[in-house]
């Protein structure tokens, strides 16, 4: 079981998480919503494609683009799809 936590919150937990380049990728229905507010911030990535972002914000705080998912992935990607990985502070752990 992977989980996400910052701010003294779990973030998301999943067992069934995709690892692509030492990140693990959780399945958007493990990541608890309300922690999530959509960011404007958008990267691109070669062999995956379009990067879009989350702000986390937890118990009043903010971290801000904490969170990405690639909504349309490239073909080679495409095992993330409907996911979403963490970094900035947020730890993630296997328990």
């Amino acid at each position: 079981m992977a989980i996400a936590r910052w701010n003294g919150e779990i973030i998301a937990e999943s067992d069934k998480t995709e690892m692509v380049e030492g990140n693990h990728y959780f399945p958007l229905e493990s990541v608890h919503a309300q922690y999530l507010r959509p960011s404007e911030t958008v990267s691109i990535c070669p062999w995956k494609g379009t990067a879009n972002y989350y702000t986390l914000h937890v118990e009043g705080q903010d971290n801000p683009d904490a969170a990405w998912y690639y909504a349309e992935p490239k073909p080679e990607a495409a095992n993330i799809k409907g996911h979403v990985a963490f970094w900035r502070g947020v730890e993630v752990s296997d328990s």
